[in-house]
């Protein structure tokens, strides 16, 4: 089984932490399309022939497109790729870009699963990430996903924001939970030093994030979760049983997947390549850089992406893919972790527990095979 990703590199505006390739102009929009449904057409073998189970609308704002231009997509997809029936289709969406008719219509189209970005219900904590819609906006969506019949919507938050107390983290939490919704993804602010958030705090002009708030609003949300009946099945994902977002798993799983659209990245179990990065550029030639995979590098990939889910690091699966050196080598390495408390056996699995998971790239990097 495969997944597609298609890239939506337009947005109205650019939010203040966003590292994501994206512009603010939709000048080359038609032009951006027509490019899109040709290199599906081109990539079209990329993945071998496997059955894809999984398309998903990334940005970007997805919701910037017409309901008839996310169907013309659809149907490029449909006659160049053996899609599964009932495949997961998931188009994210800001709050500010759809109304009760769009998201009926994006359901008429194929869509079935919406990934909406929420990120709080505080108005505040809205203007310091610079997004463009307000809380009220934000619960009418929630309600309106569900009244046009979206069975499976994952709602996007972050923590960590410096006007985020754990009151108000405590209190947005509450309110995902009224509304009935199967998956969360929370992500921690991170703040990178290009984006225009980097920019301000280093001139003093925005606070800065406070390491200590953010763990505290990490641990508020996996106890929160826990008591919901919600599984911690990926760092930053949280779900009912059955209500995974299967195309991210198929990232985390190590599972092909092709990306489409500007600086897009695609997968094809021993080589990695990503798209140009620029609208215009993409539309004169969607060209690709690609890069062969090492047998380290694709263990250190399976590590890495293991560790940050519930489902851990296989060593059986090491040993069939790799070798009984590398297997051997993470288990004398993973002791520690084990005797520490962050890392827990299960039978030939190695799963990081809550608190390992706050350390997991570190623990990942020194699980490397360099």
């Amino acid at each position: 089984m495969a997944g597609l990703y298609l890239h939506i590199p337009f947005c109205k505006s650019k939010c203040a932490y966003c590292n994501f390739f994206s512009v603010v102009s939709e000048r080359q929009r038609s032009d951006f399309l027509e490019a899109l449904k040709k290199e599906a057409v081109a990539r079209k073998d990329y993945l071998g022939g496997d059955e894809v189970r999984t398309v998903y609308f990334g940005g970007g704002t997805p919701s910037l497109l017409m309901p008839s231009e996310i169907k013309e997509i659809l149907d490029v997809l449909r006659q160049n790729y053996k899609i599964i029936d009932n495949p997961e289709i998931t188009l994210e969406a800001n709050p500010d870009t759809v109304s009760k008719e769009s998201l009926l219509e994006y359901k008429s189209v194929g869509v079935n699963r919406l990934s909406v970005g929420i990120q709080s219900f505080f108005d505040d904590d809205l203007q310091y990430l610079s997004r463009k819609h307000d809380s009220k906006h934000a619960r009418q969506v929630l309600e309106w996903s569900q009244e046009v019949g979206f069975q499976e919507v994952t709602m996007d938050l972050i923590y960590g924001i410096p006007t985020l107390t754990d009151e108000k983290w405590q209190k947005n939490l509450e309110i995902f939970f009224s509304t009935g919704i199967n998956h969360l993804s929370a992500y921690a602010l991170t703040v990178e030093e290009k984006t225009a958030l980097g920019q301000r705090i280093r001139k003093g002009a925005a606070a800065p994030v406070d390491e200590e708030a953010t763990i505290r609003h990490y641990e508020i949300l996996t106890q929160q979760a826990e008591s919901h009946g919600f599984e911690h099945y990926e760092i930053s994902n949280f779900a009912r049983p059955g209500h995974y977002s299967r195309h991210n798993t198929i990232y985390w799983k190590g599972e092909k997947y092709l990306g489409l659209g500007p600086s897009a990245h695609s997968f094809d179990g021993v080589s990695r390549q990503w798209n140009v990065a620029g609208v215009k550029d993409y539309c004169d030639n969607y060209s690709f850089e690609r890069e062969e995979l090492t047998p380290d590098d694709r263990y250190n990939e399976y590590i890495m992406t293991s560790l940050r889910t519930m489902w851990g690091v296989d060593a059986d699966y090491l040993r069939e893919s790799f070798g009984e050196k590398y297997a051997k080598r993470f288990k004398k390495s993973s002791e520690k972790y084990i005797l520490s408390g962050k890392m827990f056996q299960k039978g030939e699995k190695y799963i990081l527990n809550s608190t390992g998971m706050l350390f997991a790239d570190g623990i990942a990097s020194e699980l490397f095979n360099c």
